[in-house]
């Protein structure tokens, strides 16, 4: 088969659309070699992964900021910025009266024992009493020094059901307040092996002062807004808005995991058709294009923004979602959200066939990414998706395994169905119930709890997002929970939270705990069969 050059097919789908309608020249999408230019620069190991609240995060949203300014667009963050801040995480910091006190005797916080970031505040008094491997003996009341006996939050989840008023982990090296910030409803911290020992040897049996002072150190992220204010006077109040989450997982174990697919190609194409919406013109409507923050970490980012949008969010006719569309297999891509209102359905099946594209249309919103805000919040969505793949929340994520030129067709689609909207009658929102999914049982990988949150390794798995009509909707779980074991399986980290599903087969049952406001609970989850 022979392939039309890109370029001139995705800059014929726009020319057979209304422009001159829209007092706007036509509008040419991005090529293929813009896009993979844009996906080069946000996977770079320069980027060190893009994770919110991290310096190769800031790196990211200051080079996307500085696209969007080229292009001419109006800035629509904080102060007259691109960026739009919002805190990312109640970070801690060690505060100055922090104390270990034995008999008159002090330990330096920081270098002999350190607060846990989750600890409760405050002052304890009590007995100091050394527990080895089996945690025998009498804990109530007592500040305990402990090895760890299973993780951490196990531990700590443990020293609290005995009664144990504090509990110093021993460890090698002391772990960071960042690193220990789940909360659990108990005075604690971790205290070096060496002075362990020379606590045992000296202090065994005396009362002992710990007083946990931790300060406040939010950790902070942005989103990058620009604004392309319309032209009509009835219609420039309306917006539509276009968007796609910048962040990906960091760094961890010494690898980088780039997300190119994930989400550095959604990322290009919000700013290839920002490009190409400010280059030929304003039309009737206002376009917004936001790059949100923290979607990794729990649709952090676009929680903030419908909280507080650049223009009333009452006022939004659609909102466009791009994740995860680098990886076109066959022509083929899946758009969710058709249903969501009236018009989208048509309009989208129309920008596909102008587009040569072959796409599977979804009713449904409701999925784990950024458009579910919009959506809960009374705006009409679709959500532009390629499918999964093997490099998943993986290093192998990589630019080079990209199909650009599927990436170009998604944006030409994208500026086909906006310039469908911009020009024509509101769609009228539909409120929709959230499916059920199918409870299968059978053998296989594909067991799904329907959960979402931070991919870090360490100190269980906060839950950022709960799929809607999952099996951890039905089981309880709420976002911010943080899970702490799956059967008898601890869960330090999403990585560990997965390689825990995936060792089950849908239909099975599992026990989970977790923790909800510093306290332990433990409920029960039908596992269902994945979707993706």
């Amino acid at each position: 088969m022979i392939r039309r050059p890109a370029t001139l097919l995705l800059a014929c789908v726009l020319l057979l659309t209304s422009t001159a309608a829209l007092g706007r020249t036509a509008v040419v999408p991005p090529s293929a070699s813009e896009l993979r230019s844009i996906v080069e620069t946000l996977a770079a190991p320069e980027m060190d992964g893009r994770r919110a609240g991290t310096p190769g995060g800031e790196r990211a949203t200051n080079r996307i900021a500085e696209w969007l300014a080229a292009a001419g667009l109006r800035p629509g963050g904080d102060g007259a910025s691109f960026l739009q801040s919002f805190t990312l995480a109640p970070g801690r910091r060690l505060g100055p009266a922090s104390t270990l006190e034995i008999g008159g005797r002090a330990l330096k916080a920081g270098v002999d024992w350190t607060p846990h970031g989750g600890s409760r505040p405050g002052e304890v008094s009590s007995v100091l009493t050394f527990v080895d491997d089996s945690w025998n003996g009498d804990l109530h009341d007592k500040i305990v020094v402990a090895p760890p006996r299973g993780s951490r939050l196990e531990s700590l989840i443990l020293a609290r059901q005995r009664g144990a008023a504090a509990l110093l982990l021993i460890g090698d090296a002391l772990p960071t307040l960042d690193a220990t910030s789940a909360p659990v409803s108990l005075a604690s911290g971790s205290i070096t092996r060496a002075a362990a020992n020379a606590l045992r040897a000296a202090a065994t049996g005396e009362t002992a002062r710990l007083v946990v002072d931790l300060l406040p150190a939010d950790v902070r992220a942005a989103n990058v807004i620009g604004v392309l204010p319309g032209t009509d006077p009835t219609l420039a109040g309306e917006t539509i808005v276009l968007g796609a989450h910048w962040d990906h997982l960091g760094s961890s174990g010494g690898a980088i995991y780039y997300g190119a697919d994930d989400n550095a190609s959604g990322t290009a194409v919000v700013v290839g058709l920002a490009r190409a919406f400010a280059a030929a013109g304003a039309g009737p409507r206002t376009l917004v294009f936001v790059l949100f923050g923290a979607e990794e970490l729990g649709l952090i980012g676009s929680s903030h923004y419908v909280r507080h949008a650049a223009l009333p969010l009452a006022q939004t006719v659609a909102m466009l979602n791009f994740d995860m569309v680098g990886r076109m297999r066959d022509g083929k891509l899946t758009v969710g959200g058709v249903d969501s209102a009236d018009r989208l359905r048509a309009a989208t099946a129309d920008a596909a066939r102008a587009a040569g594209v072959q796409v599977d249309l979804h009713g449904t919103p409701f999925s784990a990414s950024d458009h579910t805000r919009f959506y809960s919040a009374g705006a009409p969505v679709l959500f532009f998706h390629t499918g999964g793949h093997e490099d998943y929340h993986r290093p192998s994520d990589t630019a080079d395994r990209l199909n650009v030129d599927g990436m170009a067709r998604v944006a030409a689609m994208g500026a086909a169905v906006v310039t469908s909207l911009d020009d024509g009658a509101r769609p009228v929102y539909a409120k929709l119930t959230p499916p059920v999914r199918k409870r299968s049982g059978g053998r296989g990988d594909g067991a799904f709890l329907g959960v979402g949150g931070d991919a870090r390794a360490g100190d269980g798995a906060q839950l950022g997002h709960i799929v809607a009509g999952s099996a951890a909707e039905r089981a309880g779980l709420r976002d911010g929970d943080v899970l702490v074991r799956i059967d008898d399986v601890a869960v330090d980290g999403f990585e560990a939270l997965r390689r825990a599903i995936r060792a089950h087969r849908p239909g099975d049952i599992v026990r989970l705990m977790y923790l909800r406001d510093g306290r332990d609970y433990e409920t029960s989850a039908t596992l269902e069969r994945s979707q993706e």
